[in-house]
């Protein structure tokens, strides 16, 4: 009788192999069926912060054209980190106006302008010459291989447009692209 009962305590005693496969099995089956959605939301999550970055940017513009820029807006990022005189801030935060693009959330952003020669320097030390009387600027994903990327491009008009390709090479300074769709 004692003999039974040592048997049956080891017996019940831990996990067995079998025990442990199915409990990874599980945990396999719940993960295949929670990353696909997790990725989902990251790339939407993604979208919306490049949507916004892109609101940023045509704020930052147009506070340069109509507070700086004597109606003309400024020539690149970098230009739109100059503070103008008087002010503690520049148009746009430092980590947006390092170079002539840069990377946030998974796009990467850049901004152009066609400079006009007669156009008037500006407040914050742009010389003549060089600020512009349109821009454009686009975000393209980091992972352009992601299941549905989308391209984002916005001009001196202010409205944001949406694309499945990039719109670098086709957003002009003024006007719609000749692709995509604005934003709603």
């Amino acid at each position: 009788m004692r003999e039974l009962r040592n048997r049956r305590a080891r017996r019940d005693a831990g996990f067995t192999l079998v025990d442990l496969l199915f409990v990874i099995a599980i945990i396999g089956l719940i993960a295949s069926i929670a990353i696909p959605g997790m990725m989902r939301a990251r790339g939407a999550a993604q979208s919306a912060s490049a949507l916004a970055t892109m609101r940023v940017l045509n704020s930052g513009e147009l506070s340069f054209a109509i507070s700086c820029g004597l109606g003309f807006y400024a020539p690149d990022l970098p230009s739109l980190g100059i503070r103008p005189p008087g002010s503690s801030d520049a148009f746009l935060a430092p980590d947006l106006t390092g170079g002539a693009s840069f990377i946030k959330s998974g796009y990467e952003f850049s901004l152009a302008a066609t400079p006009l020669a007669g156009a008037p320097g500006s407040c914050n030390g742009i010389a003549p010459g060089t600020t512009a009387p349109s821009y454009a600027a686009v975000g393209d994903p980091l992972d352009a291989g992601a299941a549905a990327p989308r391209y984002f491009g916005t001009n001196s008009e202010g409205a944001i447009y949406e694309h499945t390709a990039s719109l670098a090479s086709v957003m002009p300074e003024n006007g719609p692209p000749p692709a995509g769709a604005p934003v709603k």
